[in-house]
């Protein structure tokens, strides 16, 4: 079985691409390396001794992009690539919908070209807005606050519309939660490019000195501590929850949401303190006034997971914590 792997050699695609080459799948990456480094493939290839076939292209450069479908075959795509800061999508909203949507559609144009009928997409909770409910099943509504989290509810419609027209295309939409952690060697981590937007690299940016405090933005929810709830995955769990939808998508026809999370729900200051304990290391913040849009809580129904890809979580927080700190270390 050969794999098209797209954003590749970002977070979640590096840690992806080292499972289904530990699991016996052949894997061609594509990645613009706007967000990522060319260097995690010297780290894919030492983790498994194989080094995946690399191609620089940009989804919006449909010709590069159509070299890679008439040089190999693909049993199925794991789409990854895409612009994901939800602040620079507000600033630039044209530059997401271009790259995002465009780039989405000459992907899936191509494959019905050359006849690949199986896509896994990475999609997000934040097509959920602000929940009515935690714990979140994949049937609730569906709102974005931010042009990021539009591109993925607008991805997530064209491919329910595909695989309605099309009744040998399948589709399945991996809405996840908050990917945190690393591999276990330390050797591929979340490492961005410019200023990281998410909670845990800001957590290891003030344990490290390299920003003076970590800002908390509110502590006055109606939650445990006063601060926001959200539902941490780790991210080699997240990575098996895409080699167990290659064997659904392979398998069932039309399209399918599912959720990969925890299903349990960790505050940000639990997130720090556990950060603080794992790792013998101080995390100076402050509380910030509430940012407009934050949800109080979102954390996962896992159900539909474990029912019909027999997926679960293994790690625990504290290993997220751990994984995460070490990844951070070895980049120093």
């Amino acid at each position: 079985m050969r794999i098209l792997v797209t954003g590749g050699t970002g977070f979640i695609g590096s840690h992806t691409v080292v499972r289904l080459i530990e699991n016996g799948i052949d894997v061609t990456v594509f990645d613009n390396l706007y967000n990522s480094k060319i260097t995690v493939l010297d780290k894919i290839e030492k983790i498994t001794g194989v080094r995946p076939d690399f191609r620089l292209c940009d989804m919006t450069d449909r010709d590069s992009l159509e070299i890679i479908f008439k040089e190999a075959h693909f049993d199925a795509v794991i789409h990854f690539a895409g612009y994901k800061a939800v602040g620079e999508s507000v600033e630039k909203p044209l530059m997401y919908y271009d790259n995002n949507i465009t780039g989405t559609l000459n992907l899936l144009e191509l494959m019905e070209k050359y006849n690949v009928k199986n896509l896994i997409f990475s999609s997000s909770a934040t097509v959920y807005g602000i929940p009515d409910k935690c714990p979140i099943e994949e049937s609730a509504p569906l709102f974005c606050l931010n042009p990021y989290g539009r591109t993925k509810l607008m991805i997530e419609e064209i491919l329910r519309d595909l695989c309605i027209a099309d009744k040998d295309f399948s589709a399945v939409l991996l809405r996840y939660f908050n990917p945190v952690g690393c591999h276990p060697s330390g050797l591929i981590a979340e490492n961005p490019n410019g200023i990281p937007n998410n909670l845990m690299p800001r957590i290891i940016q003030a344990a490290k000195g390299e920003i003076p405090e970590l800002k908390v933005f509110g502590d006055d929810y109606d939650t445990r501590d006063g601060t926001c709830i959200r539902d941490y995955i780790h991210v080699v769990d997240l990575a098996d929850g895409h080699v167990a939808a290659v064997d659904y998508v392979i398998k069932n026809k039309g399209s399918i949401a599912v959720n990969l999370g925890t299903g349990n729900g960790f505050t940000v200051l639990e997130l720090i303190k556990t950060f603080e304990r794992v790792n013998g290391v101080k995390v100076p913040y402050s509380i910030a006034p509430r940012r407009e849009g934050d949800s109080m809580e979102s954390f996962a129904d896992t159900r539909l997971a474990k029912k019909v890809f027999g997926w679960e979580t293994k790690l625990s927080v504290e290993d997220m914590c751990r994984d995460a700190w070490k990844g951070a270390l070895s980049y120093e």
